[in-house]
């Protein structure tokens, strides 16, 4: 819905061409679909504010850009162009030693180039893995980028063991060993 003055008026109702108050170069409408289509570069003024619906970006690459604010040397983006959350199932790694049937499950969230992900693997019985061993093995939802190893850290399902894990490739590798335990939690970082 459009608001003018006191009145309201749908958008369905609308077609051609509107004046930008302020200024730009008007706001184009599709008809009977609710769909409003800002002409090529439309210049708005003041806050804009959706009372229902998203901002959805029409074309991969774009997003909000903030090359508007200052940066340090060495800054090398300012478009936040991506966002995504989701769930994967971390796989059995072959530093892993499960007794009993292998369980798992994991969240991620990306936001631009930086995914986090959470997640637990566990035995029936126990999990248990040596220093450096692959936990997870190939089923990253991202491939980590560059060769830089990316930290985390683990716990086990009491709350009272903690080890360090690092997501390198598509795998997580342990940093340290876990004695066999019901389960191991962990949060790992790292860029794509």
């Amino acid at each position: 819905m459009l608001k003018v003055a006191n009145s309201v008026i749908n958008v369905s109702q609308i077609t051609g061409v509107l004046p930008v108050v302020n200024g730009g170069t008007g706001v184009t409408t599709s008809t009977g679909t609710g769909n409003t289509v800002l002409s090529a570069t439309p210049t708005l003024s003041g806050d804009v504010n959706l009372s229902t619906g998203n901002l959805v970006i029409g074309t991969s690459g774009k997003g909000v850009d903030f090359s508007i604010t200052s940066h340090p040397a060495g800054m090398t983006s300012e478009l936040l162009a991506d966002y995504e959350e989701g769930t994967w199932t971390p796989t059995q790694g072959a530093g892993l030693t499960v007794v009993g049937a292998f369980s798992s499950a994991g969240n991620y969230t990306k936001i631009g180039n930086i995914v986090v992900l959470t997640g637990f693997v566990a035995g029936a019985t126990s999990v248990a893995f040596a220093s450096g061993g692959a936990i997870i093995c190939g089923s990253l939802p991202f491939t980590v980028g560059g060769s830089a190893l990316q930290v985390g850290n683990g716990i086990n399902s009491a709350n009272t063991v903690t080890t360090s894990c690092f997501a390198n490739g598509t795998s997580v590798n342990s940093g340290g060993s876990f004695a066999a335990n019901a389960q191991y939690h962990f949060s790992v970082s790292y860029r794509v």
